[in-house]
């Protein structure tokens, strides 16, 4: 008989690793896990990560196939990026072509993306005061839509072209989207993902 495997989709809050629990307990001490937002099944994992000062959806299953189809198979990520400054179509221009970033000590140059100016999104949450965002210029916001997920590489990206991401929020894997969800919640999916 096959394994009954469970699927989530959640809200990832600004502040919040993309792990369950640390073996550096001492140094992670005030660190935010996912196990505070649900009773998860065991052995739930997140697909792919986002950083802790990113935020929006991200996806979890106990299907670890799954989870490695998923990160290597190309599935498109669309993300909402606030940038410090008034973004160029310029800046645009080059980031849609790729731009060069570093990874891990190495360079790497970015797959062509699709990415575009967009209002600034009203149904996402007020971002976190850490944020200090508009502090000192005008901000924009782009909408880009990656199918390639190097470390920090939405935030590598703008700022190769001089426009620093201050706010990052996933909003869409694939056909899975962050609809209506709140801030931290989590949803089970009754479908294999994608």
């Amino acid at each position: 008989m096959e394994k009954k495997h469970y699927h989530y989709k959640t809200y990832k809050p600004f502040g919040m690793l993309s792990q369950f629990t640390s073996g550096e307990a001492r140094q992670l001490r005030k660190k935010r896990f996912l196990s505070e937002l649900y009773p998860f099944v065991a052995g739930t994992m997140p697909i792919g990560r986002l950083d802790e000062k990113s935020e929006g959806l991200l996806l979890l299953t106990t299907d670890g196939k799954l989870a490695d189809e998923i990160n290597g198979s190309g599935v498109e990520k669309e993300y909402y990026a606030q940038v410090d400054g008034l973004i160029t179509e310029n800046a645009l221009e080059q980031l849609r072509t790729g731009v060069t970033i570093g990874v891990f000590g190495a360079k790497h140059y970015t797959k062509p993306c699709l990415i575009k100016a967009i209002a600034p999104p009203d149904f996402i949450p007020v971002a976190h005061q850490k944020l200090r965002i508009g502090v000192h210029r005008p901000t924009s916001w782009i909408s880009i839509i990656l199918t390639e997920g190097k470390f920090r590489q939405v935030r590598k990206m703008t700022a190769a072209v001089g426009f620093p991401t201050l706010r990052l929020v996933r909003i869409r894997v694939g056909t899975i989207t962050l609809e209506n969800l709140e801030e931290g919640a989590v949803v089970p999916l009754t479908r294999p993902l994608l």
